[in-house]
């Protein structure tokens, strides 16, 4: 489903004054097939690019091969959306032979983005989602083509999601290994513009800073705290915003699924432990709402196979991991109610809650379910109903009172949620990156 005439509009009035700025972008990212939001934000920065009149957009991953091996969640191949025409999706093979021991697919990432802005001319945004390892990979390409380029014109942008940098200081400073940490704040600050997905990403950041600080007698923090700009996660906001326009599109995928309109509560996301999904089968079971509609659980990920288990002699609930970035859409529009009960986890925080923000954009009668974890309240705006993490009981509460609300109420809370989320436009988050890569290179 293609973006609407008013979507592509938008962008072109955001980007038109930046464009003649930026000429190339190249984007290094874990992208497709992965189950990850920079994999879709990604996308989504690359044809907003493209849409703005760019002239050379790539997008810059790892080869399938690697990915299938990572353990992450992945999609069905076949399940992926085709990219516009003009964005090139590159998967550099590693370098050297068995005697490198170390660090081949990195060479092969940053020596390719070094071929690329050979090719390029024109001022160039290199961007990497994630920073570890995608940081250090840009900064080597880049300081690499800046040594024998005598009209480089590249300005850097790293974005960080939180979990990339507190993972490496936190687990440095527990092991005495300081090193570690500084290497990591100081790759993150030799970008042009370092960037949060959120103010409580920016916080975690300046934090992580502030212990190292304590450790070494550095400045990471205060040089953190001015420089570290935020970037809410960018949104092909048109793909949801226009389900509505095409009921027919809508009522075959709900009946290829066996799925009503209303008929269901959706979750989406990764199935792992912070997801929550194990709370949200539990809370769907002693809810009103038991049996009179469906639990889909969509997704992958390293808890699928324990929740299978817990929902396999279960008809009302079902576990979808082939679901297409098309279907994504309408049975979010379809739902009764999607619910995200992320709760805060050693091992990940969610930092903003993209599939909330793409649910609200979606519109459809079905409210939005979720906690204050982290950065989901930059994501909501607080048009939703909110239970306290990790609390079963809550959870079933707020499926009882979706059960019990009037169509009217639902409506009012999901067309506020929709105004709201169309903040995170794609072309208005581009905009804003051209804006802060053109103020650090003037």
């Amino acid at each position: 489903m293609k973006n609407t005439t008013l979507g592509i509009d938008k962008v072109l009035h955001h980007t038109f004054l930046s464009k003649q700025q930026i000429e190339n972008l190249i984007i290094l990212v874990r992208a497709d097939p992965i189950i990850c939001g920079h994999s879709t934000e990604a996308r989504n920065l690359a044809e907003a690019a493209i849409e703005s009149g760019i002239k050379k957009v790539h997008i810059v991953s790892y080869p399938i091969s690697t990915i299938q091996k990572s353990g992450l969640p992945m999609k069905p191949l076949d399940t992926i959306s085709p990219y516009s025409p003009g964005i090139e999706i590159d998967r550099p093979e590693p370098v050297g032979d068995y005697k490198v021991l170390d660090g081949r697919l990195s060479y092969g990432i940053s020596g390719h983005i070094v071929d690329l802005l050979h090719q390029m001319e024109g001022k160039t945004m290199v961007m990497d989602l994630y920073l570890v390892p995608h940081g250090e990979m840009v900064i080597n390409a880049v300081n690499s083509f800046n040594e024998i380029s005598n009209n480089a014109d590249i300005v850097t942008v790293g974005e960080a999601v939180g979990s990339d940098i507190t993972n490496v200081v936190n687990n440095a400073l527990e092991a005495g290994k300081i090193g570690a940490a500084q290497v990591v704040l100081a790759n993150y600050l030799a970008h042009d513009v370092p960037v949060a997905v959120s103010q409580f990403t920016k916080d975690l950041i300046v934090e992580a800073g502030r212990k190292v600080d304590e450790a070494i007698g550095s400045d990471f923090a205060e040089k953190l705290e001015a420089r570290v700009k935020i970037s809410f996660p960018a949104i092909d906001t048109a793909a949801y915003t226009s389900v509505e326009e095409h009921p027919e599109m809508v009522e075959t995928v709900l009946k290829k699924r066996k799925l009503e309109k209303d008929g269901y509560i959706m979750f989406l996301s990764r199935i792992a432990p912070a997801k929550g999904v194990d709370d949200l089968i539990k809370a769907y079971k002693a809810s009103e709402v038991y049996g009179q509609k469906k639990l889909i659980i969509c997704g992958n990920g390293p808890m699928k196979e324990e929740i299978i288990a817990m929902s396999k002699s279960d008809p009302h609930i079902r576990v979808l991991d082939d679901v297409s970035d098309e279907e994504k859409c309408v049975l979010m529009y379809g739902s009764f109610a999607y619910c995200l009960p992320s709760k805060p986890k050693t091992e990940f925080v969610e930092t903003f809650g993209i599939a909330i923000a793409e649910k609200m954009l979606a519109g459809g009668l079905g409210p939005v379910i979720t906690t204050r974890t982290g950065g989901i309240p930059e994501a909501s705006g607080g048009h939703c109903l909110e239970h306290e993490a990790g609390n079963v009981d809550e959870l079933r509460g707020c499926l009882d009172r979706v059960y019990f609300m009037t169509n009217e109420q639902r409506s009012e809370i999901s067309n506020r949620a929709r105004e709201f989320a169309l903040r995170f436009d794609r072309g208005e988050i581009l905009e804003n990156l051209f804006n802060l890569a053109a103020r650090a290179a003037a």
